[in-house]
């Protein structure tokens, strides 16, 4: 069964998670997995920008992929 609710995770650079209640860190549930993807791939400087090194997929809670290294491609 294919997961319904996408969501991500995050974490600095200790594994600690990285929570917040503004706009970017505030938990989002996407219907798709492409847009989980599209979203992370806009918002992943701003994560960076508040202490977020990795990011971790979950499809209806269960985690799916990651960690995700939010950091620039060389």
């Amino acid at each position: 069964m294919r997961p319904t609710q996408w969501t991500w995770t995050f974490e600095d650079a200790d594994g600690r998670p990285v929570e917040g209640g503004d706009d970017v860190l505030a938990p989002q549930v996407f219907p798709t997995q492409a847009d989980a993807e599209v979203w992370i791939g806009e918002n992943w400087r701003a994560l960076r920008g508040r202490g977020a090194e990795t990011a971790h997929l979950a499809g209806d809670g269960r985690r799916v992929g990651g960690p995700l290294g939010l950091h620039p491609a060389d």
